[in-house]
């Protein structure tokens, strides 16, 4: 660590997130090496506030400048996780290929292109790259539940979505992503009292979520109109 950040770094690790961003904004170096790191934490902690646009501004710095693999491939990774969250699909898959071409393979980052790929309609890339993270850790909840729903939005294989889906929920009983997925896969199983359990509950959660929402009122039209 470089002496001169010291103070910004230790705000950043105890979360005081506007305290650091006050703390690096305010240092001034011509030293190469220490903009590149304060670039880094500027990235980081605006990703951290959910500023992504400017996230974006310091981490695409980071992965240009530094020589640093490790941070790269953590910016890399911070860079398509926002791409993906902001619906520029596209760049997230090309972060992520990126990584993957360097050899930096990893569960989320397996996850994360399942996801990108899934949402461009390519169902057959997402369940591969599903199954890759699976491979390299069969209990990881995100894989788990991501495999899950595309089998049964897919209705390709519902009794293995369930199991699937049961595990991710026993890791996180009260995420509400699981829970509409749960929803979603006894819906199609026409065991709707459990479908309308599950919804229920991932709406009261995130009642402002539009797939949780659209999921809402297609299971509970199907109770209204019996």
């Amino acid at each position: 660590m470089y002496s001169e950040l010291k103070e910004g770094v230790n705000l950043y690790n105890k979360k005081d997130y506007q305290e650091a961003l006050v703390f690096f904004l305010s240092v001034s170096t011509e030293d190469v090496l220490i903009k590149i790191e304060i670039n880094y934490y500027i990235g980081l902690i605006y990703s951290r506030l959910s500023e992504y646009e400017q996230a974006l501004e310091y981490l695409e710095q980071v992965v240009t400048a530094s020589k640093d693999i490790a941070k790269v491939y953590q910016c890399r990774l911070i860079l398509a996780f926002i791409y993906a969250n902001t619906g520029r699909t596209r760049l997230a898959e090309f972060e992520l290929s990126k990584l993957i071409e360097a050899g930096y393979e990893s569960v989320q980052v397996y996850s994360s292109l399942a996801y990108v790929y899934y949402e461009h309609h390519e169902t057959e890339k997402a369940i591969d790259y599903y199954e890759k993270a699976l491979k390299a850790a069969p209990e990881n909840s995100t894989a788990l539940n991501g495999l899950a729903y595309i089998l049964a939005e897919t209705d390709r294989d519902l009794t293995r979505s369930l199991l699937l889906c049961k595990k991710a929920v026993e890791k996180q009983p009260e995420n509400p992503a699981y829970l509409d997925s749960m929803a979603l896969i006894y819906h199609k199983m026409d065991l709707e009292p459990e479908a309308n359990s599950y919804i229920t509950r991932a709406k009261e959660k995130l009642p402002d979520n539009k797939i949780i929402l659209k999921h809402f009122e297609m299971i509970t039209a199907g109770a209204r109109e019996a």
